[in-house]
């Protein structure tokens, strides 16, 4: 075998090396640009979302293809009872108006107490929830509890708090494809939510954890105790005023100032 012959036959190795290698990279690059094109979307959603009221979300889908009726009315901070406000605020994330979408100090004390041998508690805000009601799905997975930590803190400075509260009264699930404050209050005590008692609220917000399972009509003895103490906490909330951020946005602000 001549030079020549020699020479080749290591160019057509070498060829046939490379050849697999730029058909990954190929792929590589395209799986990179349609996974930017998909954060860019995904935040331009985001933004639009600041005024737009939110359509739809994956667990509304996943109820109706379930066979569950859907059932979802959209109404504004304004036209929900402020009890209700107060009542989500004292049983689901107590500094809501403090933290900027994750509560740092709340994951800080769940990892403490976990090491100490005790219960794993979660201590996902408001804001996470917002965030994975409007753009994720639910169960666990670090993909989607990274997005939504993201979310959480992106929207928080994108929507404000008042829009956040909005959001969430409007896709929380109260359980059977009930979807949002309005749909809720009207099924559950047929008023409006602009209409509920501060005992409404607080059964409301009392089945949250787990609105599948606990009713409010009527509720059982646990949710009617839980209840009971979440009226209890939603003063504190008020007299402290935990809840000023949404409910009094004016007077928080000159509160913060220096």
């Amino acid at each position: 075998m001549g030079p020549d012959a020699v020479t080749d036959t290591r160019y057509e190795e070498s060829r046939s090396k490379v050849q697999p290698l730029r058909f990954v990279l190929r792929w590589v690059w395209r799986l990179i640009k349609i996974a930017l094109l998909i954060f860019v979307l995904a935040h331009v959603y985001a933004i639009s979302l600041k005024w737009v009221p939110v359509p739809g979300s994956i667990t509304m889908m996943e109820r109706t293809l379930g066979g569950h009726e859907f059932r979802r009315i959209i109404m504004p901070l304004d036209r929900i009872s402020p009890h209700l406000v107060t009542a989500v605020i004292a049983a689901e994330d107590a500094r809501f108006c403090q933290h900027d979408g994750i509560d740092f100090e709340a994951v800080q004390k769940a990892v403490e107490e976990r090491e100490r041998g005790g219960r794993l508690r979660g201590a996902s805000t408001i804001t996470q929830q917002t965030s994975k009601n409007v753009f994720f799905w639910n169960g666990g997975g670090y993909v989607r509890k990274g997005g939504e930590a993201w979310f959480a803190l992106f929207i928080d400075g994108m929507w404000g708090k008042r829009r956040v509260m909005e959001n969430y009264l409007n896709t929380i699930e109260w359980g059977d494809g009930i979807f949002g404050a309005e749909a809720a209050s009207r099924i559950r005590f047929g008023k409006r939510a602009a209409d509920l008692t501060e005992r409404e609220a607080a059964l409301l917000a009392a089945v949250l954890p787990n609105p599948h399972k606990w009713r409010v009509d009527p509720p059982g003895p646990y949710v009617s105790g839980r209840a009971g103490t979440l009226q209890a906490r939603m003063r504190v909330v008020a007299n402290e005023g935990l809840d000023d951020c949404v409910l009094e946005p004016e007077k928080w602000k000159a509160r913060q100032q220096p």
